[in-house]
This record gives C-alpha cells, structure tokens and sequence, in this order.
C-alpha cells in the first residue's frame, strides 16, 4: 500500500493530515480445515494483503469512516449505537465489544482501503475487525493484547454482524509474525509462531467460483461432528485420538457421521505433524501433507467442489509443487499451493493456462509471504 497515497486521500477528504495509520492483513489457511469448531489445530497464516486505516483522533464520540474502496462513508456515536446494514457492522461491533469490556474509546475521522479479495475466503471481515481494534487501541491508548483483540473481533462478528465462526481468522490477522505461520490450538488459544521452509513460496489460487447459499450444509456437518463427539464420548473431535478412532468399533455409528470424523480426527494429526516438518524444513513432506488434507476434504467431509477439485489437480501437476489443497470452509473460493520459490513465475502461468482450459474460467492466483499481524504503521 503506498501510504502517500492514503495520506494524500485522508487530507482531500476531511481537510487534515492523518496522525494515525494502522494496517491487519487477511490469512490464508495453510492446514487445518473443519477442525476450529472441534477445539483442534489450525496453521493459518497472515498473507500480504490486508485492510489499511489512515485516522485522526477526536474529542468527541463521533466516528466517521470513509471506504476509498466502496467509496461510501458511514458515521456514529460511540454512545448510542445501533444496527443497521452495511459494512460499517464490522466496525460498530468491534466498538461495542471494546466498551463493553470496559475501555473508554475516543472517536475519530477515519479512510479505510484494502487489497484482500472480498468473497475469496481471505478472511477480508477478520482483516477488518482487526484493523478497527487496532485503530481504537491506538486512538484511545489501550494496550495490544492479540488474543484479546482476537476474541472481541469474533465476539463482534457473531453477536453484531450475526456470522457464527470460528477464532482462526481473527487470531491469524491479530498475532502473526513475518516470514512464519501460526500454529493456533482452538480450544486454549495458545499459539506457536511456525517458520517457513526456505525457498517455499506459499500461493493462493482463487477458482473465481463463490460459496453461495450453503449454510445449510456447514450447519450439517457441524451437527455430524458433535454427533460423532458424542458417540465417543468425548467434548470434541479434538479429545479422539487417531490410533483410538481406529481401534474403537464403529458399529452403531453411521457412516456419513463416521467419514466427518474421521476427517476432522486424522486432519489435526496433519497439522501437528506439519509444525514438526516445518522445524525440520522439509517442504516435500509438507506438500504431502497438503495433498492428503484435500483428498480427506474431498471424500470424508466432502466440501470441495468440481472447481476447486480442478484447480488442485492443475497446481499439483506442475514442477516445482509440493502440494495442493483446498482452503477455507469449501465449496468455492480458493486453493493454497506450496512450490519451490524459483518455479513461482512458470507455475502462475502453467496453472492459469490448464485452469482455463479445463474448467472455461479465468482464475485469481497470488504468490504471497507471510506478514505481519495487526499493526501501527504510522502515531
């Protein structure tokens, strides 16, 4: 983001120069899929596309926000919220959750722009969030607490905007660290910052297909997970182990239910694994690992759709990757590829191109490194 640029915007629009700017990027799920909502292990991490915000505090409770890329803007009183509509949900309910935590919030005059694909499953709402608690945290001096900040931008999206999700995607765009992704355990939230195999560049496919009306179908396999829970005996998929989840007989549990766990169950087993191939460097296991997360989102929990399974198979087939898979809650969006850092130009090409070919859609593919958590870039 040139932030000359937002500079320059802010002082056209309300008259004055910044003396804030904060930034929190979107997240990629590297693996981890469908295991947040069973208390298991997820790797996000923070991608370099993120959501900026130039601001000048006020002395009232007044807050007005600009959007440069929706070019609208919104205004409130801090003291008498009320929902409404629109994009600005994101941000009121970030504020509601911060004062109802007890922190006295300033207002302020506020230009918002980002480059995190919207509808991607990028985590643009999360990227959001977080850099509206940024901004408040800075504004009204109170300290930066990630996990904190996480579960109050989550808090905002369920209670606020009325989306139930999970804590990845706050907690990615709230606590990375440059250069690694972050090993997160959804039950207690501690989290581990993971280093990145040398010479990997992670990619972000985006099939250019969207999720549409499928809320039916999580709710689904949410209620087939706590079903499994219970017929197990345990608080969550997260308490089975893979050596128990084969032993045990199966008889009485349905098959369907049965196929749900046993992705959730072996799909934490990928991740720890993950964080020990990533300590040891070894991006050929990694992608392996990627690879298997996918044929286990295709076939037991079978959240994939033809695109996506498309633009795996394009990716995989290219020299220089490692493996493919998936990302996000399915359907539609994206797949993340692993590849060896010098295959990056030819695989971009190559992939597009197959892509194209096989399913008559133009696709979005993003080689990307792993940034910085919610941020003061400019006080």
């Amino acid at each position: 983001m040139d932030i000359q640029s937002l500079e320059e915007s802010f002082r056209s629009y309300f008259n004055a120069k910044p003396e804030i700017i904060v930034r929190a990027p979107g997240r990629v799920n590297l693996i981890g899929e469908h295991t947040d909502y069973n208390d298991g292990f997820v790797l996000p991490m923070a991608i370099d596309r993120a959501v900026w915000m130039a601001l000048r505090p006020r002395t009232d409770k007044k807050v007005r926000v600009r959007s440069l890329d929706l070019e609208t803007a919104s205004a409130f009183e801090l003291d008498r919220l009320v929902k409404e509509d629109g994009w600005a949900e994101y941000i009121k309910g970030v504020a509601d959750q911060l004062q109802r935590a007890g922190y006295e919030l300033r207002g302020f005059d506020a230009l918002m722009t980002g480059d995190v694909p919207r509808g991607a499953g990028l985590s643009s709402s999360a990227a959001v969030e977080l850099v509206t608690a940024r901004a408040f945290a800075t504004a009204s001096d109170i300290s930066w607490d990630a996990p904190k900040m996480a579960r109050f931008a989550q808090k905002a999206e369920i209670e606020w905007v009325g989306v139930n999700c999970g804590i990845m995607d706050q907690m990615a765009s709230a606590a990375s660290k440059e250069g690694h992704a972050l090993f997160l355990d959804c039950r207690s939230l501690e989290y581990q910052h993971a280093l990145l195999p040398k010479n990997v560049s992670v990619v972000i496919l985006d099939t250019s297909t969207r999720r549409g009306l499928v809320d039916s179908a999580y709710n689904e396999r949410h209620s087939q997970c706590e079903e499994a829970a219970r017929w197990f005996g345990v608080k969550a998929l997260r308490d089975v182990t893979l050596q128990e989840f084969e032993q045990r007989d199966k008889k009485g549990l349905d098959d369907v239910v049965l196929r749900r766990a046993r992705h959730v169950i072996t799909e934490n087993e990928r991740v720890l694994e993950a964080i020990n191939v990533m300590k040891a460097g070894n991006a050929k296991r990694l992608g392996e690992l990627f690879n298997a997360s996918h044929d286990s989102l295709r076939n037991d929990f079978e959240v994939t759709n033809v695109a996506l399974n498309t633009m795996v198979e394009c990716a995989q087939e290219q020299v220089g990757c490692y493996g493919a898979r998936m990302t996000g809650a399915g359907f539609g969006g994206c797949a993340v590829a692993l590849i060896n850092e010098d295959s990056a130009t030819g695989f971009v090409h190559a992939v597009a191109e197959a892509y194209k070919q096989r399913s008559n859609m133009e696709s979005s593919i993003y080689v990307c490194k792993a940034s910085e958590g919610a941020s003061v870039l400019q006080k």
